[in-house]
């Protein structure tokens, strides 16, 4: 009888300490200064629409959303896009896809191998929607948090079998006849290339206005290439709201020369997923709440305007995250992550304005792509 007290009391010890091992796995995060909301109503379903404006926040799934939601005291700007559904990730060669990859499916509406970027498993150039907005005669725009020879602006607006290949990526920039292009990288385009080559020139050269801070993006006319900073942008906390302010430049200056024309505009919360990787929730929310707070401005314009269609989106989830703990009241988190790489679990897409009726369900990331790009007239 004593030998079963001791291997019970035993058992019970071992269980509370895989307990406090396993809650000791949990990373703690408060947001201190929760935002308000937007509150808008969409324009008639049956309005023309002109423009659209296509924002990715980079492996944000419905896991990086949830959390961001309790971390605001239960409200985010996104609750406004009253279509909801969900596309699947997985590309040509892998059920777990990356930005290259999952991106050019967004993009240009085709699966495509890992790695690849704007092009085909052979190597064959895919063309993105902003390729087909500008032959439609629309002006487009690329915003994102990262650098610009990141994956996912470059499925935009390049094409290259591997999404490493930095210097050709940047390359392409040159003649993509994007109107509007801002985001990070100066040192991709010039002082790290090993070819020599200085790409912002030969933009300039090619009529590009170029701005290298966020008073000269603020003055220049159309069209700009806009390099905010040598690498990525700063940290959510530490750029403020120049992300918000670049977004908003982009749509004013395309929105005035488009006029009834309209424009096609991809903007991306790029840095969710860098940091989601590095398995910091309290930078990824950061990031993530920044660009829900870009969605509101986004979402104001947009019910002013009355015929721009809104979507959201992820290309994927990162981080295998799980929301284990919180307090809405308090705005407080404790998740726990499951690895530092993405995972194939299907995504949500959110859609706010004319059009957005015939959005729902479950779709391929392709045929999400290639539904928008279906109202590109």
């Amino acid at each position: 009888m004593k030998h079963r007290w001791i291997i019970l009391l035993a058992a019970l010890g071992a269980m509370y300490s895989c307990c406090n091992s396993a809650e000791s796995d949990l990373q703690y995060y408060t947001c201190t200064a929760p935002y308000e909301t937007v509150s808008v109503t969409p324009p008639p379903a049956d309005n023309e629409v002109r423009n659209i404006i296509f924002m990715i926040g980079d492996g944000m799934g419905l896991e990086q959303i949830s959390c961001a939601w309790v971390l605001n005291r239960g409200k985010l700007n996104i609750d406004n896009m009253p279509v909801v559904g969900l596309h699947r990730t997985y590309c040509t060669d892998n059920l777990i896809t990356d930005s290259a990859a999952g991106g050019t499916a967004l993009a240009a509406g085709y699966k495509t191998a890992l790695d690849h970027v704007g092009c085909d498993p052979d190597g064959k150039p895919l063309y993105s929607m902003l390729v087909n907005a500008r032959e439609a005669g629309k002006k487009t725009g690329c915003v994102t948090v990262c650098h610009l020879a990141d994956a996912t602006p470059c499925d935009f607006c390049c094409h290259n079998e591997s999404r490493y290949d930095s210097d050709g990526l940047i390359a392409g920039y040159a003649d993509c006849g994007v109107d509007f292009i801002a985001g990070g990288g100066r040192d991709f385009f010039g002082p790290k290339r090993q070819d020599g080559r200085d790409i912002v020139a030969e933009m300039k050269a090619g009529g590009y206005n170029y701005a290298d801070n966020e008073q000269e993006l603020m003055e220049a006319p159309l069209p700009v290439l806009g390099l905010m900073s040598d690498d990525n942008l700063p940290v959510a906390a530490e750029r403020g709201d120049l992300f918000r302010h670049m977004t908003a430049r982009c749509i004013e200056l395309l929105s005035e020369a488009a006029g009834e024309k309209g424009f096609v505009a991809m903007v991306e919360g790029s840095c969710i997923d860098d940091w989601l990787h590095g398995n910091r929730i309290d930078l990824a929310m950061e990031e993530t709440l920044d660009f829900d707070r870009t969605i509101g401005d986004v979402l104001k314009w947009a019910e002013k305007d009355g015929h721009t269609l809104v979507i959201v989106t992820a290309d994927h989830a990162t981080g295998a995250l799980t929301l284990q703990e919180g307090d809405i009241s308090e705005g407080r988190i404790g998740v726990e992550f499951g690895n530092e790489g993405h995972n194939g679990i299907a995504v949500p897409y959110f859609a706010w304005g004319p059009g957005s009726d015939a959005f729902g369900g479950i779709l391929e990331n392709y045929e999400l792509s290639r539904l928008i790009s279906s109202f590109i007239r």
